[in-house]
């Protein structure tokens, strides 16, 4: 027999494909940090060794006109049903956090969502498991540096990286009007696998809860 040993890491990704195979319902995972959090490698690590079968992706861009104009209608097609984990990267937050400080939203449209978004979650027949992933200023300058000298990872640099260290404060109050409506979970990023693993603990401790 066998005797596989595997790392902290390892072990919640275990614990979590266990939890997929037992659900009860549909479950949506949501990740909302600044460029360069590490949102899209979080959902790659929570994805590593899970059966497809039991989960979905859907990753935000910049959204169409007709999209902007339904904006909750456009993300409630997107959310998961039956016994199925959708992880988000960026979601319908966008329009509470990246939208206003790229002036794609009008003020009307943010207070709209702000004064929604709570009760048209609970309206979803949903499970919201909803992470910031926080990092500092400093972090996310080192970061960027590191993408525009990477061999490896220069390709991800993008004009929204280069412009995020102006709008770091006007950031941190636009999350703070988000979280402290409730229901989120922070989670320190500074160093990208602590924070996977507390990340990971945490949504199977949600999951195991019973919701």
């Amino acid at each position: 027999m066998v005797d596989f040993q595997l790392d902290a890491l390892e072990a919640q990704q275990a614990r979590l494909n266990q939890i997929a195979e037992g659900l009860s319902g549909p479950v949506a995972v949501v990740l909302e940090g600044r460029d360069t959090a590490g949102k899209s490698s979080t959902i790659r690590a929570l994805t590593h060794y899970l059966p497809p079968k039991y989960y979905s992706v859907v990753s935000s861009s910049k959204p169409s006109k007709s999209v902007m104009e339904n904006w909750l209608g456009h993300w409630r097609k997107k959310l998961p049903e039956g016994k199925q984990i959708v992880f988000f990267d960026r979601s319908w937050y966008s329009r509470a956090l990246v939208q206003p400080i790229n002036g794609w939203c009008s003020d009307m449209q943010y207070q709209n969502f702000m004064s929604r978004v709570i009760e048209w979650e609970q309206n979803q027949p949903v499970t919201f498991v909803k992470f910031w992933l926080s990092i500092s200023e400093d972090e996310q300058a080192r970061r960027i540096e590191e993408r525009k000298h990477s061999p490896l990872k220069y390709w991800k640099l993008s004009p929204n990286d280069e412009r995020a260290l102006s709008y770091y404060d006007e950031m941190t109050l636009l999350k703070e009007r988000v979280i402290s409506r409730g229901g989120w979970h922070t989670v320190d990023y500074n160093d990208k696998r602590e924070g996977r693993l507390d990340l990971m603990i945490k949504l199977c401790r949600v999951l195991e809860s019973g919701f």
